[in-house]
């Protein structure tokens, strides 16, 4: 029981956070008696909604080298058709027609892209408290073995000086 106490004891120590007492004593008999290990991914996938996929889906197709080559495609082919090849172009030079596509599809991903690093940056957090958790419950695991090891050197230290005394004994 000992024991219990001065793994509480460090797992106050640790936390240093203002809970109240029933939820500190539940918490310090989670990180000790029960499995602590989360797949964060799992969990955030499992939560999402079709918008957050969709994020995810704009964020990945937009943020690739495929997307980038034919978007400059796309923009070179604009202009040789409305610049060069048409005599009457549906958007002359300056391509103002252009330029306001570019910038509401800009308006548009760059929030898309915001939502989906956000949820990229919530899992890094839960996975950060996850790794923090079992760190702490790790420790916890070594601090007990480690006083068991110590008791049973100890006792084995009484073993050997008892096995010595018989034998002390045995020899007068």
């Amino acid at each position: 029981m000992e024991t219990r106490k001065t793994k509480k004891e460090i797992v106050r120590m640790l936390l240093k956070q203002d809970l109240e007492e029933r939820d500190e004593e539940e918490l310090l008999d989670l990180l000790i008696d029960n499995p602590i290990s989360v797949d964060v991914d799992k969990q955030a996938d499992e939560n999402m909604s079709f918008g957050d996929k969709c994020a995810d889906k704009v964020a990945e197709k937009a943020g690739s080298w495929r997307f980038i080559i034919l978007f400059m495609t796309f923009l070179i082919i604009w202009i040789i058709i409305n610049g060069v090849l048409l005599i009457k172009a549906v958007d002359p030079f300056p391509f103002i027609l252009l330029n306001l596509v570019l910038s509401c599809i800009a308006a548009l991903q760059a929030p898309v892209i915001m939502m989906s690093q956000n949820r990229q940056a919530k899992k890094d957090r839960d996975r950060g408290h996850n790794d923090y958790m079992i760190d702490l419950k790790s420790e916890l695991i070594l601090e007990e073995l480690h006083v068991q090891i110590n008791t049973v050197l100890k006792n084995q230290a009484r073993i050997l000086h008892y096995i010595d005394d018989q034998e002390q004994s045995n020899k007068e």
